[in-house]
Order: structure tokens, then C-alpha cells, then sequence
């Protein structure tokens, strides 16, 4: 009888803990509004996972998989570190190192609107694709804003043109050739202002410049002399040209297992990019993060000795930005 009275106290004790539980979870459910951004009660506990999407100062955005933002505010007592392997913890980082496209978890509680941190973790490799976004985002921002600037002024220099093109049209009521080169102005004037728009259109839009491939011995990723030429080639070209940014793709011959394969391909692109960040000095933001994709994509035939020569290879394509190398419009108004 005794035993069945010490059996029976824990499941009591452990029905009351479930149904405390369960009446916490229910009072911690956020509130999510229909424009897709969450606020968070205040005192409310919550973990989160996704996407950075904003940062300002002391806050960001994060939005998760099923697209809902929440206000993420930073202070003094937030940790900011990488998930730990086994047996270790993770490294520390600074506030200022979480940037847009960087994917991460996220514990906290809330202050009536916002989740106010005291944990946030992510991969290391996470942030790495990050920096490299955020590397890209930044020169394109830059440039998109002096675009709208000079855009702003051909708007006016077109506004200007439109009332000279008015006064024209009165003065061709009286003379057929005033009204003749008061049209040529108006079409140089649009037509100046569609070639700008077009200019702005391709800011985003890279074209190959120049493609070069060196190759590597069997199971090696160590660069040969002659493979460094070529990319003491490609390095001169590229810092010769503008808006410019470097892809660097690394593959392998069908030679050891799949995984094997991967591994080498991504460490064949990485000494490719060693070799001309330290060499030539190429900023990390101009190239775009390496891939290796193993025996996908060979160009030759596996079989043969001289098909896997080939396929043991890293890819460089110098991509440059049709935006910036376009010709910039010039208007030639009618006489």
C-alpha cells in the first residue's frame, strides 16, 4: 500500500506541471496584426527564428517562415554569440555584426511592442553569406542614390524643356520651322530621359566579361605556377574595370566518393580567392561567395585521363555591371 501511495504522487505532480504548462503557453501567445509584423506583450517570453530583413540602430527586423516580422530591439545585456559545437561554446560577436540576410535565433522578452534580446545565435557560415550580401547591397545602394539624384536633375532639365517646347509651339503657329524644331527638342528630351531609365533598369544586371578556368592535380587544391598566370590575368582585368564583381566556382573529376568531391571543390575555389585577395589586393566585396559543386557540370568526358584533367577545375568569371558601363545619355535638341 505504501508503494502505490509513492507511485501515484509524482503522476499528480507531474499532471499539475503539464496543465501549469499549458496555461503558461496559452498566456505567451503573441498577437500578430494583418499587415504581417508581430507585437510582443510585455514581460513575454519568446524564441524566434528567421531572416534579417532591416537594421537601424538599436533595433532590427526579422522575419520568419511564414513571413511575419518582429521588432527586434539590442541593449547592454544582449548576447550575441555563434551556436556552440559539442562540448564548446560558441564565439562572441558584436552588435554591429548582425546585417541583413544573416539567418539566426533569437530569445528574448517584450516590452509591449518590441522583443527586447538577451540571446542571439547563428552559424557562422550564416554570416559569412551575410557579409557577402551585405558587401553587394551596399556599392548598388550607393549607386541607386546618385542615379535618383542625377535622375531628379534630367526630370528638371525635362520640365525646363517642356515650357521651352510650349512657347514653341505658340511660336509655330506662325512659322512651320519654329514648330519643326520644337519637336526635334521634345524627342531629344524624352528620348534622353528613356535612355537614363534604361541606365537605372540595369544597375542590377552583370554581363561576362571575361571567363577563365585553371586546373589542379588529382586530389589537390593547391594552385600550380602556371595556373597562377591566368589569374594574375584576370586579377589585372578586373581592377581595371567598373562595377565589377568576381564568381568563383570550384568542380571536381569523378575520382573518390561524392562528399569527397564537394569538400575539394570548395577548397579549390578558397585558394583561388586567397590567391588574388592576397596577391592583388581584390576586396571581398567585389567577389561573389565561392561555391563547390563537385562533379556537377563537367566539361569533358570522366572516363578518360585527359576528360578528368579538365573537369578538375576552378571556374572565374569577371562580371561587370551593364549599369555603370553604359554610355550616359546624350540629349541633341533640334536646331
Amino acid at each position: 500500500m505504501v508503494f502505490t501511495k509513492f507511485r501515484l504522487f509524482p503522476l499528480a505532480v507531474l499532471i499539475t506541471c503539464l496543465l501549469i504548462s499549458s496555461a503558461s503557453v496559452a498566456t505567451a501567445q503573441d498577437t500578430t496584426n494583418p499587415a504581417g509584423s508581430r507585437t510582443v506583450a510585455s514581460g513575454q517570453k519568446m524564441k524566434i527564428k528567421g531572416v534579417v530583413t532591416r537594421r537601424d540602430a538599436d533595433t532590427f527586423t526579422v522575419r520568419d517562415l511564414n513571413g511575419v516580422d518582429t521588432v527586434v530591439r539590442l541593449d547592454s545585456n544582449t548576447s550575441v554569440k555563434t551556436h556552440g559545437g559539442f562540448l564548446r561554446g560558441g564565439t562572441n560577436y558584436a552588435t554591429t555584426n548582425i546585417l541583413r540576410g544573416l539567418n539566426l535565433e533569437v530569445e528574448g522578452r517584450g516590452n509591449g511592442n518590441e522583443l527586447v534580446a538577451t540571446k542571439i545565435r547563428f552559424n557562422d557560415s550564416d554570416l559569412r553569406v551575410a557579409r557577402a550580401v551585405e558587401s553587394r547591397a551596399n556599392p548598388l545602394e550607393e549607386r541607386a542614390t546618385a542615379t535618383e539624384s542625377k535622375l531628379t536633375e534630367v526630370e528638371a532639365n525635362a520640365q525646363r524643356m517642356s515650357g521651352q517646347i510650349e512657347e514653341l509651339a505658340a511660336v509655330s503657329n506662325a512659322a512651320r520651322g519654329g514648330a519643326k524644331a520644337a519637336q526635334a527638342t521634345a524627342d531629344a528630351a524624352v528620348a534622353g530621359v528613356n535612355a537614363t531609365n534604361e541606365r537605372i533598369s540595369a544597375l542590377d544586371d552583370y554581363e561576362p566579361q571575361t571567363v577563365t578556368a585553371v586546373n589542379f592535380k588529382t586530389g589537390s587544391s593547391i594552385l600550380m605556377t602556371d595556373e597562377k598566370t591566368k589569374l594574375d590575368e584576370i586579377a589585372t582585368k578586373a581592377m581595371n574595370a567598373k562595377g565589377y564583381v568576381l564568381e568563383v566556382s570550384g568542380y571536381a573529376d569523378t575520382t573518390g566518393s561524392i562528399a569527397r568531391n564537394r569538400a575539394l571543390s570548395q577548397r579549390r575555389a578558397d585558394a583561388v580567392i586567397r590567391y588574388l585577395v592576397e596577391n592583388h589586393n581584390i576586396p571581398l566585396r567585389r567577389i561573389i561567395t565561392p561555391y563547390g559543386y563537385g562533379e556537377l557540370n563537367p566539361v569533358a568526358d570522366n572516363t578518360s585521363r585527359e576528360g578528368r584533367a579538365q573537369n578538375r577545375r576552378v571556374e572565374i568569371k569577371l562580371l561587370v555591371n551593364k549599369g555603370l558601363t553604359t554610355a550616359a545619355p546624350v540629349m541633341n535638341p533640334g536646331n
